[in-house]
C-alpha cells in the first residue's frame, strides 16, 4: 500500500500595517509609526526626538479621521477577514494564517510566539502589500526576523517579496474597478467624460531616488489592471496621495488630479490601487475628504473603487500567490519567482542577497 502523505503543517503570516484600536492607541500607534528608521530616515540619535514631535503634531487631525470611523482603524478586523478567508482555501489543519502588525498588536513578536508554539515544517511571509516599499514589506521582514528568532522559531522560510502584477490579483482588482465604471456610466449624464485615478499611497521622492522599486511596481499594476479592463480609450493616470512632510513626495499628487480634472471637466473613477484592506486612507481621505475636494472643483461626479477586503476573487488569487510561493521552496520569491524590478532599483531584495 502506498503512504499518503499529509500537506506539510504550514504557517502563512499575512504582514500589514495595523491600526490603532482605540482613541488611547492613537499616539503610540504614530510614535511606533515615526520611530521606524524605515519611515523616518535621519540620524538615529534625532530620531526619537523628531518622532515625538511629528506624532505630536499629527495626533489632532489623526483622532479627527479615525472619530469618522469609531475612534479606531477597521484594519484588523479586516485582515482577520482576509485571513480566515484565505485559511479556507487550504486543507483544514494543516495550513494556519497568522497576521503580524507593524504599529500596532499584534506586533511581529506576539505573532512569531504564537507561531512557534504552533510548531510549523514551514512557514510563508506573505506581505499584503502588492508592490514592495522599503517602507513597508522591508521593514516588517527585519521587524518579523528579530521576532523569529527573539521566539526560537525555526522552520524553512518562504518570503514573497511582491507581487504587483500577478495575472489572478490584476483580474480581481479590474473586476471591482469594472462594476464602478459601469455604475458611474449609469450614473452620470450620457456623454459625461471619465477619467480612472489609480491613487497609491505615496512616498518621498529621496526614497524612490536612492533606490526603492515602489514607484515602478506600482506602475506596473496600473498597467496591468487598464489593461485588463480592455477599454479603448480609456482615460486613466496614476497618482499619490496621503503627504505627511515637507519634502518633495512622488507626483502627481492626487489633489492635483483632482484640480486637473475639475479643469477638464471630467468626472472621477478613483482606485485604491496600493491597498487591499479599507483604513483611514480610503474611508476617510478617498471618501470624505478628496470627495469634499472633487465637489468644490465642481466635478460632474466622484466615484471610489472599493478595496478588495475579502471579496472571493481577491482571496482565490492570495490563495494562488501563496501556493505558488510554496512549491518554489525556502528562499526569496515574487510571485514570478525572481526578480520583478530593474536592476536599478537596489532597494529590491534581490539586490540585497548579493
Amino acid at each position: 500500500m502506498t503512504e499518503v502523505r499529509s500537506s506539510p503543517r504550514t504557517a502563512i503570516v499575512l504582514f500589514n500595517l495595523g491600526g490603532p484600536d482605540r482613541p488611547e492607541a492613537i499616539r503610540p500607534f504614530l510614535k511606533n509609526l515615526f520611530t521606524d528608521p524605515a519611515i523616518l530616515r535621519v540620524p538615529f540619535f534625532i530620531r526619537p526626538f523628531l518622532a515625538r514631535w511629528i506624532a505630536r503634531a499629527r495626533l489632532a487631525p489623526a483622532t479627527a479621521n479615525y472619530a469618522y470611523l469609531g475612534g479606531k482603524s477597521p484594519l484588523l478586523e479586516l485582515t482577520q477577514r482576509q485571513a480566515a478567508a484565505l485559511s479556507a482555501c487550504f486543507a483544514e489543519g494543516s495550513t494556519r494564517v497568522f497576521i503580524a502588525m507593524r504599529y500596532w498588536h499584534p506586533f511581529s513578536v506576539e505573532t512569531a510566539r504564537e507561531v512557534a508554539a504552533w510548531r510549523p515544517e514551514r512557514v510563508l511571509l506573505l506581505p499584503l502589500y502588492p508592490q514592495f516599499s522599503t517602507t513597508t514589506t522591508a521593514s516588517s521582514l527585519i521587524a518579523w526576523r528579530e521576532a523569529a528568532a527573539k521566539s526560537g522559531l525555526i522552520a524553512p522560510v518562504t518570503t514573497l517579496c511582491c507581487w504587483p502584477d500577478d495575472p489572478a490579483y490584476v483580474a480581481a482588482t479590474a473586476a471591482l474597478i469594472r462594476k464602478t465604471l459601469s455604475e458611474a456610466h449609469r450614473t452620470l449624464p450620457a456623454g459625461t467624460p471619465l477619467r480612472l485615478l489609480f491613487s497609491a499611497h505615496g512616498l518621498p521622492e529621496v526614497i524612490v531616488v536612492r533606490g526603492d522599486p515602489y514607484q515602478a511596481e506600482v506602475e506596473a499594476t496600473a498597467h496591468a489592471v487598464a489593461a485588463a479592463l480592455d477599454e479603448p480609450g480609456l482615460d486613466w493616470r496614476v497618482c499619490y496621495q496621503s503627504r505627511a512632510t515637507p519634502q518633495k513626495w512622488l507626483e502627481p499628487s492626487t489633489e492635483s488630479e483632482i484640480e486637473r480634472a475639475g479643469r477638464d471637466h471630467v468626472a472621477l473613477v478613483v482606485a485604491p490601487i496600493a491597498f487591499v484592506s479599507e483604513h483611514s486612507e480610503t474611508l476617510v481621505e478617498l471618501d470624505i475628504e478628496y470627495a469634499e475636494m472633487a465637489a468644490r472643483h465642481a466635478l460632474p461626479g466622484y466615484f471610489r473603487v472599493p478595496a478588495q477586503n475579502d471579496e472571493p476573487g481577491f482571496i482565490e488569487a492570495l490563495a494562488a500567490i501563496a501556493r505558488n510561493a510554496l512549491a518554489r521552496g525556502p528562499g526569496l520569491c515574487s510571485h514570478r519567482g525572481g526578480r520583478v524590478c530593474a536592476a536599478s532599483h537596489t532597494g529590491c531584495p534581490f539586490g540585497a542577497e548579493r
